[in-house]
């Protein structure tokens, strides 16, 4: 819902990094090693310059993917284990933030703890969905269930109001899939036959688990499946939700309830702990009528079986090793192809970072980042919006009147980067080394807590939605803000020097920065205004020509194909532009610098030459199989393939660097490049 996209960082200061007082060892250019000089980047070029590194790195067996972001979150576990261990054996003050880290920590490497617990610590829970007799306890429960961080029946959450951004609004949206996407629940296909098959297998292990007669366990399964089923068919797919006007529908909780006749509304947001809201925000209208006939068309004996699966579903991983490992073999193994699972004490720190990251993070911009990342980011930043209001102000199939208001929205984009000038308070929230289970529990009761009490209040523009630690970025266009956390500023390879320029843009600055920014205008964050607002600021004429060029780029990604699966191009298109407009836009910034200006060639390659490397770089990822045909189908990215291959089949200097002749699986013809800012 933040619009949150992957990035990576580089060096801010080399001087924090190196250490002079060791002899410096041959530096060994990622860029050149990294290739596999065997395949012709005019055929394949993302694998001719990532190649040679997916040769020398399988993916792990307990990995969905390897690449550039694993050695970069490696490198983050590392320091986050640190904080972690050192906090669980100090004597720390109860109710510090070193105390809930260390506790929230060793609770969960307590295995033989959390083992003998079993499922004692969602039995209270359990027994409220058992003690179920009526439609408005249903309600009840479904209502508590989404205060502990379970999804029954729907999804909502607050967040800024689409049209007046300066008030948080209720949005009510579609949800409560076990399988996330509804295609999984139709498709025909061979393989999502299979994944519903092995998602039937699943549920009733998991009901196992809970002490169901196994007389009844195949029947409650089917319920649950229909249940959902339900759901599905009146769920919006992936790439219907992209528009951001269709999935707005104002009104008022009476109008709601004339919708919805088996749901009073005003007790139903009571059962939610939501009090005083006139209006709620519906994205999906027709999604909500059907929840509303579910409640009654399923008996409540089907509601509880599928309550207590959505409870179990969303506490499995903090549950005894026969659940953990089910709902691994499941979610893990047959939908994303890892085979194994982690360390404890990755999955922990994971873990602890998820929930506490908040708190974490303060210590980790204290004792891991070096001084001077804040300034670095943001002149890199600003070099990036300055190139991009040259080429607004060059574009030729734009109006001088909606030019204006494009350099106007681009000049008021907020940049945060690096870490946030004020913490979120979690002072209230209880960690123990009791359970690990209910201190999941208990953070989650507090992060409902948190974003439902911003309703009445005025918007904290301020807020981050991201951890200094966080390994990713996005734009919010509520905010007109793009967020560029400071995890961890070294690009693997150039550790203890400062990466040339070429890397610096083709990552920070086209990768991020430029990304980021053009998600300001790419077919979602075109329709909101310089203050956030969804608000149409386009002359008729000049909408019509933006929306022709991206037919242009959807039709294109709809041509590529991974195994046996077409890229959705409608629902990848917002990213697809973004990265097309972050690496036209780190080009030319990186061509105001003096390696470029000097032809400054590194390890024998020019500076054009490394500045796409790089870019192909930053997206150096390798998936299994089975998490990559997951990906096309629930993911808004393209395959790392096509974010590189993608992008660059459309860039004229890109052509040049690399000779791409016509006729090559690289080149596009003219007519068919895309080029939008």
């Amino acid at each position: 819902m933040y619009f949150i996209k992957k990035m990576i960082f580089a060096t801010a200061i080399a001087t924090v990094l190196y250490n002079c007082s060791k002899k410096e060892q041959t530096f060994v250019d990622p860029l050149e090693i990294n290739r596999d000089t065997l395949v012709d980047p005019s055929q394949d070029f993302f694998h001719y310059a990532n190649g040679g590194w997916f040769k020398k790195n399988p993916i792990p067996a307990s990995e969905e993917s390897n690449g550039i972001f694993r050695m970069i979150q490696d490198t983050i576990n590392n320091q986050i284990r640190n904080i972690c261990e050192r906090s669980a054996k100090e004597e720390s003050v109860k109710g510090s933030n070193k105390q809930k880290i260390g506790d929230f920590y060793a609770s969960g490497m307590d295995s033989i703890a959390i083992d003998k617990a079993g499922i004692l610590p969602i039995k209270s829970e359990l027994t409220k969905i058992n003690s179920i007799n009526d439609i408005p306890s249903l309600l009840k429960t479904i209502g508590y269930l989404h205060t502990i961080g379970c999804d029954p029946g729907f999804s909502f959450y607050v967040a800024q109001d689409d049209k007046n951004s300066s008030k948080n609004a209720l949005k009510l949206l579609q949800g409560g899939l076990g399988l996330g996407e509804r295609d999984y629940y139709f498709n025909n296909d061979e393989e999502t036959k299979k994944i519903r098959s092995e998602y039937a297998k699943h549920i009733q292990l998991m009901l196992k688990f809970l002490g169901e007669k196994p007389d009844n366990i195949e029947t409650q399964t089917s319920s649950i499946l229909k249940l959902e089923t339900e759901l599905a068919k009146f769920s919006r797919k992936i790439e219907a939700l992209r528009n951001p006007i269709k999935n707005y529908n104002k009104m008022s909780v009476a109008q709601l309830n004339a919708t919805t006749p088996n749901i009073e509304w005003n007790e139903m947001l009571n059962n939610l702990s939501i009090i005083k809201v006139d209006s709620v925000i519906v994205g999906q209208p027709e999604f909500y009528k059907a929840f509303n006939t579910t409640v009654k068309s399923f008996s409540l004996n089907d509601w509880k079986n599928y309550l207590k699966w959505n409870l179990i579903n969303s506490y499995a991983s903090y549950l005894s090793k026969d659940i953990n490992e089910q709902n691994f073999k499941f979610y893990s193994t047959v939908l994303n192809g890892i085979k194994v699972q982690k360390p404890r004490w990755k999955r922990i720190v994971q873990q602890t970072d998820s929930s506490l990251g908040e708190l974490i993070g303060q210590v980790y911009v204290e004792e891991y980042l070096p001084k001077g990342t804040k300034e670095k980011l943001l002149e890199i930043g600003n070099n990036i919006r300055s190139v991009y209001a040259e080429h607004i102000k060059k574009l030729d199939w734009m109006s001088n009147v909606t030019k204006q208001k494009a350099l106007y929205k681009l000049s008021k984009i907020v940049m945060k980067v690096g870490y946030p000038d004020k913490w979120k308070d979690m002072s209230s929230v209880v960690i123990d080394k009791n359970s690990y289970c209910k201190n999941v529990m208990n953070i989650n009761k507090w992060e409902y807590n948190y974003y439902i009490s911003k309703l009445g209040k005025p918007v904290d523009r301020q807020e981050w939605m991201m951890y200094p630690q966080t390994y990713n970025a996005y734009y919010n266009p509520s905010n007109n803000e793009i967020c560029v956390p400071a995890c961890n500023i070294i690009v693997p390879g150039f550790e203890g020097r400062m990466p040339d320029d070429a890397v610096l843009y083709g990552i920070i600055g086209g990768s991020t920065f430029g990304h980021e920014i053009t998600h300001g205008f790419d077919d979602q964050g075109s329709q909101y205004d310089e203050n956030g607002n969804l608000n149409n600021w386009w002359t008729a004429e000049d909408l019509e020509k933006f929306k022709a060029k991206t037919v242009l780029i959807v039709n294109q990604f709809n041509k590529y194909k991974i195994e046996n699966k077409n890229i959705n191009g409608d629902a990848t298109q917002g990213e697809n532009i973004a990265d097309l407009g972050g690496v036209v836009m780190g080009f030319e910034a990186f061509k105001k610098t003096n390696q470029y200006k000097t032809n400054q060639s590194i390890g024998g390659l020019t500076p054009d030459k490394r500045y796409f490397l790089a870019y192909g770089y930053a997206w150096m990822v390798n998936h299994q199989k089975e998490a990559l045909m997951r990906r096309i189908m629930v993911d808004v990215h393209s395959p790392a393939q096509y974010r590189v291959n993608g992008a660059l089949s459309n860039i004229p200097d890109f052509y040049k660097a690399f000779n791409i002749l016509p006729g090559s699986p690289m080149y596009q013809p003219a007519d068919l490049r895309v080029m939008i800012w």
